[in-house]
């Protein structure tokens, strides 16, 4: 399937050579949407669709020599090309003072893209080679970078790089977006204070990595802070501490925390109505479900013509994936998103004090220019489910809501998704007269 012609996306036209063509992709269009750019499914050894946004480089900052003074918000990345051996470094801010903003997706909801991606592209990336296994015993240079990791404010630092750091595309759906890059000489952090509770939890060297991510979350330590120290390697039994690519350790965090609230949300009562929150934010439109009866998941991703994953020029391509009481042991098919938006949801169901069905429902529009990390689909779910919800007393209004809050056409999600699709089909016990049912059966033969 040929894919080319001009973006709808102002600054972002591409040049005639960069039309493309994506073995597979008429057979299977959500061919993109699984990979992401992570897998390489379509063989190229360059993704097209992120070739396709190669004027982005010209918005990218970079620094004008070797050297770099400023701070840290702090923020440290582990890549994940070359495991066991991979390349992590600390993100640097030009800027003085309080940075903390810049690595702090908790409070990006609100700001628009530009906004966001500004901020993330001012940070410069150092990278140094090192084993998966050096966070058991670190050199001084990593050591530097798990004090790092547990910092509460950002950390004053001097860097000195091998070469001028240069920017390039590197865009990932699970990373937000990076500026300049360089391998780091040598590096001084200044780390005046950190977080007690991942001090504390890092100093546990017996603990399992599970036990430490849900003691640190139930301690109200951010999900974005509780895995940057999983990605450091600071959490878990010391003979098993690794460095975690950060693409990996986002959804690894992610999954933990939602399984440990589902264990609490299986034993809550269950929910008797439907339920429906709604969310617009950076040209996404979010509807989250809430069904009567026993919990049960699933999300589904809608993805515009030309948007980011789907480069076909005419077709809407629709992926989702659930799971039923018990979870799943399988990886979602569409990747860190379903993982984010699941903690979200439990969180959710925790505080309404119900356990109910849960259908995520994502419509991407054009406005999707760029991935931004899955940071997007956590805390927007998250923020749309801080409103009121709507209340439907059937699932016939319940899918005339849909119908109006959607663009694409209501069949098309109902025959995507295996939730809705139970729920209007089948009904449930309490919607029979059980008094007649009971007559019935008491009469004679």
């Amino acid at each position: 399937m040929t894919s080319g012609g001009t973006p709808p996306f102002p600054g972002l036209q591409s040049h005639p050579s960069l039309s493309y063509e994506i073995p597979g992709l008429r057979e299977d269009p959500t061919l993109c949407l699984r990979c992401r750019a992570a897998q390489g499914l379509c063989g190229k050894p360059v993704c097209p669709i992120l070739l396709r946004h190669d004027a982005f480089l010209r918005t990218l900052p970079s620094t004008p020599s070797k050297e770099l003074e400023g701070s840290s918000p702090p923020a440290l990345f582990v890549g994940r090309f070359g495991w066991p051996k991979v390349s992590v470094g600390p993100l640097l801010s030009a800027q003085h003072g309080d940075t903390r903003l810049l690595d702090l997706p908790e409070s990006w909801v609100g700001r628009p893209v530009a906004e966001v991606v500004g901020m993330r592209t001012g940070l410069v990336r150092g990278t140094r080679a090192a084993r998966v296994e050096d966070a058991r015993r670190p050199d001084q240079y990593l050591e530097s970078l798990q004090l790092l990791s547990l910092a509460e404010e950002s950390s004053e630092a001097e860097a000195k790089f091998r070469r001028i750091p240069r920017a390039r595309i590197s865009l990932s759906d699970t990373a937000p977006p990076f500026g300049p890059s360089a391998p780091v000489e040598s590096m001084r952090l200044d780390v005046r204070r950190v977080d007690a509770r991942l001090e504390r939890m890092s100093s546990d060297i017996h603990a399992t990595a599970r036990v430490g991510v849900e003691e640190l979350y139930d301690r109200a330590v951010p999900v974005s802070r509780i895995q940057r120290a999983f990605s450091a390697g600071v959490l878990g039994r010391l003979p098993r501490r690794t460095l975690v690519p950060t693409r990996w350790s986002i959804t690894a965090v992610d999954d933990l925390i939602s399984r440990g609230n589902l264990e609490r949300v299986r034993e809550l009562p269950e929910l008797s109505e439907i339920l429906l929150y709604r969310l617009t934010a950076l040209d996404n439109r979010w509807l989250i479900i809430l069904l009567p009866g026993a919990y049960r998941y699933e999300s589904i991703e809608a993805w515009y013509p030309n948007t980011l994953w789907n480069p076909s020029l005419s077709e809407v391509v629709i992926m989702g994936d659930h799971e039923g009481y018990d979870g799943r042991t399988s990886y979602a098919r569409i990747g860190g998103c379903y993982y984010a938006a699941r903690l979200a949801t439990s969180e959710g169901l925790l505080q309404l004090g119900r356990q109910a069905g849960v259908v995520v429902l994502r419509e991407v529009h054009p406005g999707e220019i760029l991935p931004l990390g899955v940071w997007n689909v956590r805390e927007h779910v998250r923020a749309a489910m801080r409103e009121a919800p709507s209340h439907f007393a059937s699932l016939e209004e319940l899918l005339t809501a849909i119908r109006e809050y959607f663009v694409i056409e209501l069949p098309r999600w109902v025959r995507a998704s295996a939730h809705l699709g139970t729920a209007r089909y089948q009904r449930r016990l309490e919607e029979f007269d059980l008094s007649a049912v009971s007559a019935l059966a008491a009469q004679p033969g």
